[in-house]
């Protein structure tokens, strides 16, 4: 498992996200997350406690150690030393191959700020943030009961004189959050132009995971039932998305994270990137309808 539950606890708290972390006590000084990719390749999170400070790996095949990527304070600027591309074709093989992420989103909101957002980001990319940034929920306790006690006096029984409380965001992130997060954002290419960048070995990574995205709707089962996904990614409806699932259930399909992803309840972000995978679509091809 990729993600550890300490890192999990901490991706609860809006701070992480926005450089202020509230409360790390229960943390130990670092944590440290290997998100194994393919071949044997993996990209490799470090965040320092408190501080937040973070630095982004590339372990290669047979290695032991990863070779740093870039490296940033919590609050950045963060260096570009990813492509928003070659994160987001990494980030979705990494949840294809790991059944406890139900979609890229957690992947992509952990490793985005060392792929800043840029101007020339396409709507799609821009989409793609929004949606994993909005992802991150947790769990709400019950809303407090409200009213009176007691049967008030007509004059005081209108609901104005009892408000309710506000009840809590299961989001994590606010939209003003997700706006300042996914929007323009300062990086800098300088880390990939120093001569100790990885790049060959980068390169070598997006290509491999690339072939695996591009060849995975052309295996077995999935090869019935591209047709269906193809025409559910170009109208941008999910309303044939049971027919999907239906028809993978029946070619003998037994992908946990694909078959998750496309049953009820269906969660928009989980179903549109599988059906993309699936229909072999440009990524946000689908999403870009339901964010």
């Amino acid at each position: 498992m990729p993600v550890s539950e300490a890192l999990r606890l901490l991706s609860l708290d809006p701070g992480f996200w926005t450089g202020e972390i509230s409360d790390a006590d229960f943390l130990p000084d670092s944590l440290w997350s290997s998100f194994p990719v393919l071949d044997g390749y993996a990209l490799v999170l470090e965040i320092e406690l408190p501080s937040g400070e973070r630095s982004l790996g590339l372990r290669r095949p047979a290695a032991s150690e990863p070779v740093q990527l870039g490296r940033a304070p919590a609050a950045g600027p963060y260096p570009a030393a990813l492509r928003w591309w070659e994160l987001e074709t990494c980030a979705r093989v990494i949840a294809l191959d790991d059944p406890t992420l139900p979609h890229p989103g957690l992947v992509i909101a952990l490793l985005s700020p060392f792929a800043p957002p840029t101007a020339e980001d396409d709507l799609a990319a821009a989409a793609m943030r929004e949606a994993a940034y909005r992802s991150l929920r947790r769990e709400v306790p019950p809303p407090a009961p409200s009213g009176p006690e007691q049967a008030p006096l007509p004059l005081f029984a209108e609901d104005r004189w009892w408000p309710a409380p506000p009840v809590p965001s299961p989001q994590v992130l606010d939209e003003a959050a997700i706006a300042a997060l996914s929007g323009p954002a300062e990086g800098g290419d300088q880390v990939r132009a120093d001569k100790r960048f990885p790049h060959e070995d980068l390169s070598d990574l997006v290509r491999r995971a690339a072939a695996r995205l591009a060849g995975f709707p052309d295996h077995g089962w999935y090869a019935r039932t591209r047709p269906l996904a193809r025409r559910i990614a170009g109208s941008g409806d999910l309303r044939d998305v049971p027919a999907l699932l239906g028809a993978l259930t029946e070619a003998g399909c037994d992908h946990p994270t694909v078959l998750d992803a496309l049953s009820e309840p269906l969660a928009p972000l989980e179903a549109c990137w599988v059906v993309e995978t699936l229909a072999g679509a440009e990524p946000g091809t689908l999403l870009r309808h339901h964010v």
